[in-house]
């Protein structure tokens, strides 16, 4: 008798919560389930956080994943992506990365917006997008992918929360109309050494634009993204591995710096 589990939507997000509890990286579930498309895949997503919000957890905003063409070309994909933020991923600024809880952690620099008020696709423009940011912050992002090696389709990242783990958010707050986030420079450093350099427009041409593809994908499945929300505009960046005893910062033109240990 086969012992191969029955692949659906229920199967899949339960596979990748375990693999998630169990720090069990595996192969993509498209090896094994070939019929997972997109549409079923953010089925899986869905079914995934309900389950996270079951078991106590809280929605706190969005993510947008491979949005620079950087990560596009480093992930073998070309479309960005929308993810969920709970408050189990936040780590307040000054806290290490627990290492010990995660499989195979990365960290990405990342323009954050914290929305002022609701904000409901799809037709929104990236103008009217920014409309309905209050703040604009640094931030650090840190993915962990429950596939070896990252390796993935789309599919199945969009599946696996576009790889969620941790993120944390810098101390200085920006008002939008202060800063021209396309020009918004950052260079990411690792134990002190220059590993990556970008600007805010690697982010679409502009944050603005991620946000707005978020408003849109999300309005098109009738959810609107709410005020008070964090939405993690995509990294500016590659990814760079982050292991314990290990020091990643960003610093921003204008956003300040962040700075992320490990443990």
């Amino acid at each position: 008798m086969s012992t191969e589990p029955e692949w659906n939507v229920q199967t899949a997000a339960e596979v990748l919560l375990d693999a998630e509890k169990t720090r069990t990286d595996r192969g993509p579930i498209t090896g094994d389930w070939p019929g997972l498309d997109l549409e079923t895949a953010y089925d899986v997503q869905a079914e995934l956080m309900a389950r996270k919000v079951a078991a106590g957890q809280h929605i706190v905003g969005v993510k947008l994943g491979l949005t620079s063409r950087a990560k596009q070309l480093r992930m073998g994909v070309d479309s960005p992506l929308t993810a969920w933020l709970t408050d189990a991923m936040s780590l307040p600024l000054g806290v290490p990365v627990p290492t010990a809880e995660l499989i195979h952690p990365r960290v990405e620099p990342e323009i954050v917006f914290v929305l002022g008020r609701d904000l409901t696709g799809p037709g929104v423009t990236a103008a009217q997008a920014m409309e309905s940011v209050d703040a604009v912050y640094a931030g650090l992002e840190v993915i962990d992918s429950r596939f070896t090696d990252f390796k993935f389709t789309l599919p199945d990242v969009v599946a696996d929360n576009a790889s969620s783990a941790r993120f944390v958010i810098g101390g200085r707050k920006c008002r939008p109309a202060d800063i021209d986030l396309a020009l918004e420079a950052c260079v990411l450093q690792v134990d002190g050494e220059v590993v990556y350099t970008a600007a805010g427009a690697a982010v679409q041409g502009h944050p603005a634009e991620a946000l707005a593809l978020a408003a849109n994908a999300l309005g098109r499945r009738g959810v609107v993204l709410r005020a008070g929300w964090t939405v993690l505009t995509g990294g500016l960046t590659d990814a760079v591995f982050i292991r314990p005893g290990q020091q990643v910062s960003a610093e921003f033109t204008n956003l300040g710096a962040i700075v992320l240990g490990a443990v």
